[in-house]
């Protein structure tokens, strides 16, 4: 079997876990050794590197990430963000981030690229409109967590950037969670009496990151919705064991559209109705008129890491009436956000 092939469909999700283990990383396998894990751990080195020189807005890794998954049509996409002072994963973290989901969920494909080394489901499909930059992608929440967690589609698995002491390689070695945290564990944070989400990341969070988190929660400006096609509902809530120690300020934003779609110009305008409803405040609205329009990318602005994007997108957004606030941010008027192929950018 070459590297790059995919594995047959296992029979169960523990099943392909253990696949992946035995067969890509020699767990198990007696003394017999990985022909690749010199290659495998100059790949984990580069990309230890590429992690930590960057300095990314984690949550907006996360938000891209959601915003390129698919929905079922049944559903209003969202995205949850709940952050806790319980150690449900047993990792002795003081505070963990659960991303919580409603997307179809992880595949047997994806699962193999996200153990995986620069290998991702979005490569091909980029003219599609993902906003996900190959390379780090998922592996950015390494930035705040050293054991993140995912429970989707019947896989429930954990990374440790530690290296694996079967195989001596960290990061995209997966460990199948047998108990700490259970499903019945989290339904209780979520709220027994919420189906939960089909997809949920538990991020048990490094000490000297729980601050930046918790004010990059906090500061998620409702009109961020704007700019995504796809997630239409948002939330950051905080479950502390303690409520006088609650930091994090708590918000619940959903839009609605209402489409107009105008072919000239390769361009389309619609309107969205924008309300959030924050901790201490009374439900805010605004209407929105946006303008959308694709612009083709000439042969002389292509660079090789985006080969193979088609076209730039750019969304204007014009408030009517009282444009929607957060926390003690002001308003600004004139705020420009720059959705680029890596993430929203506000100048």
């Amino acid at each position: 079997m070459s590297s790059s092939s995919v594995m047959p469909p296992p029979a169960s999700p523990r099943e392909h876990v253990e696949r992946i283990r035995r067969e890509r990383y020699y767990i198990g396998r007696g003394e017999q050794k990985n022909p690749l894990a010199e290659d495998m751990h100059q790949a984990i080195n580069y990309l230890s590197q590429e992690l930590y020189s960057k300095d990314v807005h984690f949550l907006m890794e996360l938000v891209q990430n959601a915003e390129d998954n698919e929905y079922p049509s049944e559903v209003a996409p969202s995205l949850e963000f709940l952050i806790t002072s319980k150690d449900i994963t047993g990792c002795g973290a003081s505070s963990t981030l659960l991303i919580f989901n409603n997307e179809r969920g992880f595949s047997a494909t994806n699962i193999e690229s996200i153990c995986r080394v620069g290998k991702s489901t979005k490569k091909g499909n980029r003219h599609q409109g993902y906003i996900g930059e190959k390379g780090i992608g998922f592996k950015s929440v390494f930035l705040i967590s050293s054991q993140p967690h995912i429970f989707s589609n019947g896989y429930q698995i954990k990374f440790n950037e530690k290296p694996c002491a079967e195989c001596n390689i960290g990061y995209i070695v997966p460990q199948w969670v047998e108990s700490t945290p259970s499903l019945s564990d989290i339904e209780a944070l979520y709220g027994c009496s919420k189906v939960l989400p089909t997809t949920i990341i538990i991020l048990p969070l490094k000490s000297e990151k729980i601050d930046a988190v918790k004010r990059q929660l906090s500061s998620m400006h409702p009109e961020m919705l704007l700019f995504l096609t796809k997630i239409r509902k948002l939330s950051v809530r905080e479950d502390n064991s303690d409520p006088s120690n609650t930091t994090v300020s708590e918000i619940s934003i959903s839009s609605e559209k209402n489409y107009q779609a105008r072919k000239n110009m390769h361009a389309e305008s619609y309107t969205i109705h924008l309300s959030a409803e924050e901790t201490g405040k009374d439900e805010a609205e605004c209407g929105y008129y946006m303008w959308r329009q694709k612009f083709p990318v000439k042969p002389e602005n292509r660079v090789d890491k985006r080969a193979e994007i088609d076209e730039w997108v750019i969304t204007l957004a014009f408030p009517h009436g009282e444009r929607l606030s957060r926390g003690k941010q002001l308003l600004r008027q004139g705020r420009l956000y720059c959705l680029t192929v890596r993430g929203t950018r506000e100048f």
